[in-house]
């Protein structure tokens, strides 16, 4: 699950395993291994990769299927507008 998830996430931002890696500060390789199920990341890598992602760390272990958007540096009018935007796409998708 955690390896589908690493997977899924990057694939969905449109980044290489060697952007992830970079921004990780791992080896492609080590990125690799995760997505192929070789190795699992430590925990301390896990929670860097739940930052990245903006994820929590129940979601990247299957626990958890919700998803959430980091908000907190935005003003409440930019939040509003979020909101509108995830209404019109849920209600358009109906």
């Amino acid at each position: 699950m955690l390896n589908e998830r690493i997977r899924s996430l990057r694939t969905s931002r449109g980044i290489t395993q060697v952007e992830l890696a970079n921004s990780l500060s791992v080896s492609k390789q080590a990125v690799s291994n995760w997505e192929n199920d070789n190795i699992q990341p430590s925990i301390d890598m896990l929670v860097k990769i739940a930052k990245y992602f903006s994820v929590s760390t129940d979601y990247l272990l299957g626990l958890d299927n919700r998803k959430f958007l980091e908000i907190t540096d935005l003003t409440d009018t930019q939040i509003s507008h979020i909101r509108l935007l995830i209404n019109d796409i849920t209600t358009a998708s109906e």
